[in-house]
């Protein structure tokens, strides 16, 4: 049996996440014996003679040829993330933005139309506004969990439905296999960006979708040091993302892939700490005097708590909440607390803090603010992996600052 083979009865064997994320993916047998995959820093691989170039262009072998189309490191990254997402294929990317426009250009034709939802990353709804939109693409906004209003939302032309679960920065949660069973009645494709779930905390797939994207930079990394991005599904829906891919260019280099390759084995590890630092961090600011509103999906507060509650394992780290004041006392809480870093980004296992309004909306007019959600007092904390007690004591002395 080949070693290619073995991975492939692994991925099938329904092992437990924390055995996948360690083992899963990665030949047993490696070069030299190493235990870890090397990383193969080559833009280029070498052919024998001409008929092995024949029967590579012919099908008749599997093998690397040129590093815009693959490197046995990305392959292992790829391997395993199929086997923790239950997919056949992965497509390893460049960052999280270049997986969800490189599926973006590859899945949607001239003049069809997307669904997306209405609490998403800033970066996703400026490519759909500024880019789609060249493309004649007509786009749909919906609540995440309205299935009324995105079945009334669907056209003939409706190609995808495209969402977040959970959203960002308020962490609604779609219920996948409802949307899927009215998107697919339709002939409609369902993309999940599952970053601030992760494998650990829900499986898209398992629940119908299509594709599930994730900005692997954030909790499959894990350690604020890499910038990558995947999508996993079907062979059949990954063979048009790959080859787009090919031709756009945007790919990771070889040690990127590998140091999210070294990550992704402690991610059951590290999503159990960010769940419970999430889940005691929202417990303490929801009965805090000084905090208006909390999202947090385990909150019976949250709008989408009994889909969170139905349909995911885990809530992850970030907790979004608004203090009771201005933006002048946004900005002192802000500034006051010791432990997290102010920063964009999330799922690192350093904690990080920003003001959304600041840190990614400040060049946006209140208005348009107002409208998304983004207040001044608007606060993401994304728990990382320290103790609980330290992030609490150092967001309630902080607080005395407002």
């Amino acid at each position: 049996m080949s070693e290619e083979k073995k991975i492939m009865d692994e991925k099938t064997s329904k092992r437990n996440v924390g055995t996948s994320s360690v083992h899963g993916g990665e030949l047993r047998q490696q070069e030299a014996n190493a235990i870890t995959t090397p990383i193969y820093q080559t833009s280029t691989f070498w052919f024998k003679n001409s008929q092995e170039v024949m029967d590579y262009q012919e099908g008749k072998t599997s093998r690397e040829e040129y590093g815009r189309y693959g490197n046995p490191t990305w392959r292992a990254v790829e391997r395993k993330l199929s086997e923790l997402e239950g997919g056949e294929e992965t497509v390893l990317f460049a960052s999280g933005m270049c997986a969800a426009t490189t599926t973006f250009f590859a899945l949607l034709p001239a003049n069809s139309h997307l669904i997306v939802t209405n609490d998403c990353y800033r970066r996703t709804r400026q490519f759909i506004d500024e880019f789609l939109e060249r493309m004649g693409v007509s786009v749909s906004i919906i609540n995440p969990s309205d299935l009324d209003q995105f079945e009334a939302a669907i056209r003939d032309e409706t190609a995808i439905f495209f969402t977040e679960s959970p959203t960002n920065p308020y962490l609604r949660v779609t219920d996948v296999a409802a949307f899927v069973e009215v998107a697919h009645a339709r002939n409609v494709k369902v993309i999940i960006d599952s970053t601030f779930a992760t494998p650990i905390n829900h499986r898209p797939l398992q629940d119908g979708a299509d594709l599930v994207l994730h900005s692997a930079t954030k909790y499959l990394g894990g350690h604020n040091d890499l910038l990558a991005g995947t999508v996993s599904g079907s062979a059949e829906i990954i063979e048009p993302i790959r080859k787009a891919l090919g031709v756009l260019g945007g790919i990771i280099d070889s040690h990127g892939a590998w140091l999210l390759l070294r990550g992704l084995k402690t991610l059951a590890l590290r999503m159990a700490q960010h769940n419970n630092n999430g889940l005691q961090v929202a417990r303490y600011l929801e009965a805090h005097p000084k905090v208006r509103s909390v999202w947090y999906p385990a909150l019976a507060s949250h709008p989408d708590h009994e889909i969170a509650m139905r349909t995911m394992n885990g809530f992850g780290g970030v907790v979004t909440f608004e203090i009771e004041t201005d933006l002048e006392g946004a900005i002192r809480f802000i500034d006051a607390t010791r432990v997290p870093y102010q920063a964009p980004s999330l799922g690192g296992v350093e904690s990080l803090i920003e003001l959304p309004v600041t840190m990614s909306y400040w060049d946006y007019d209140p208005e348009q603010r107002k409208s998304w959600g983004i207040t001044d007092s608007l606060v993401r904390f994304a728990c990382g992996i320290e103790a609980a007690e330290d992030l609490i004591a150092d967001l309630d002395q902080a607080l005395e600052s407002v």
